[in-house]
């Protein structure tokens, strides 16, 4: 039996059921992907480490880099003492290797980690760094096609140096995560974000090797159109108390509009698109760009995006995808009212 560490997912409760994409990368399907949890590309996430040794953390940081300096993914890690950090990393060797997903660590008290290695096997702090960047488990694909040896896989982890429970060992490994659409699957037995388990897990005998660098997928997804591509949008001011809406095009697949607003009257305020393109609505602020304050899918008319909100005085930024990162483009308008 296996003696490897496995890492957690630590998933909100609102996440539970969240459709989520398998997006193609090179004209196959492969990485899973929490669209809803993604940074604004481009931006800049201040990591803080809460404890460990010099050693540790700069073990970590030049795993983390590798997203950002050998993918050449289009959002940046700030290292920082900061009691603002976004992404705050403890070493409690009694916890195990766990991260939150994405934005996801916003919500979670600023005295408390949103990432934990609590070992450091491999590629560990480079597969929880993909977790923090919005990336799942390569193996809990929703068609990945593994069928799952139930009684061998929790005979396995229960035990050390795991020592899961029932309900851990289901989440982050017997379970799949949910879908809205799949376009079919096809492994990358070589990336950072798959576990390493022997056929004996499987009753079809599949097995995976332990990956310690990030693939030549996990390079080619983490910056491509699906997550953080390297060009840049180009922020759009809007004006408050707008009747006639801003236009504006998705031109591109995967392309990512932003807009900003300021607002000198706090109290409750309208942000929606109107037209025939399907589009995604992320709102943060005031004055910070990663402070995520709400989300809307189809919360407008047909399948626009509108987020009503109590809103204090300050600047805000606005973000808009298309629904299908892939091959979803068109046009829309954008107003904000009150």
């Amino acid at each position: 039996m296996p003696k490897e560490h496995f890492c957690t997912e630590r998933i909100l409760p609102h996440r539970a059921h969240t459709p989520q994409r398998i997006t193609r990368v090179n004209g196959r399907d492969r990485a899973v992907l929490f669209p809803t949890a993604l940074w604004v590309t481009g931006a800049t996430v201040r990591v803080k480490f809460l404890s460990g040794t010099s050693g540790q953390q700069a073990y970590a940081m030049k795993q983390a880099m590798w997203w950002i300096q050998e993918a050449h993914a289009n959002i940046k890690f700030e290292f920082t003492q900061s009691a603002e950090a976004e992404i705050r990393v403890a070493f409690d060797e009694s916890d195990g290797a766990w991260s939150y997903i994405g934005t996801d660590a916003l919500q979670i008290p600023k005295n408390q980690p949103t990432m934990n290695l609590g070992f450091l096997d491999g590629g560990t702090a480079a597969h929880e760094f993909g977790h923090a960047l919005s990336l799942g488990h390569e193996h809990q694909n929703p068609e990945g096609g593994i069928q799952w040896n139930r009684e061998a896989v929790i005979a396995s982890l229960s035990g050390p140096p795991n020592n899961w429970s029932v309900e851990d060992i289901e989440e982050n490994v017997l379970d799949k995560y949910a879908v809205d659409h799949v376009r079919g699957t096809v492994f990358d037995p070589d990336s950072i974000m798959l576990y390493s388990f022997p056929a004996s897990w499987t009753v079809n005998g599949v097995s995976t090797k332990a990956n310690e660098t990030l693939s030549v997928t996990d390079k080619a997804y983490i910056s491509s159109t699906a997550a953080y591509p390297s060009a840049s949008a180009a922020v759009v001011s809007l004006s408050v108390v707008d009747t006639s809406g801003t236009p504006a095009t998705i031109g591109q697949p995967g392309e990512e509009d932003l807009f900003i607003f300021t607002v000198t009257t706090p109290g409750r305020h309208v942000i929606q698109t109107n037209g025939k393109t399907d589009v995604m609505m992320k709102l943060f602020g005031p004055d910070n760009p990663l402070t995520l304050i709400a989300q809307d899918d189809d919360g407008g008319t047909g399948s626009n995006a509108r987020i009503a909100a109590n809103l204090s005085t300050g600047k805000y930024l606005v973000q808009i995808r298309h629904y299908n990162k892939t091959s979803g483009t068109g046009a829309y308008s954008i107003l904000v009212s009150r």
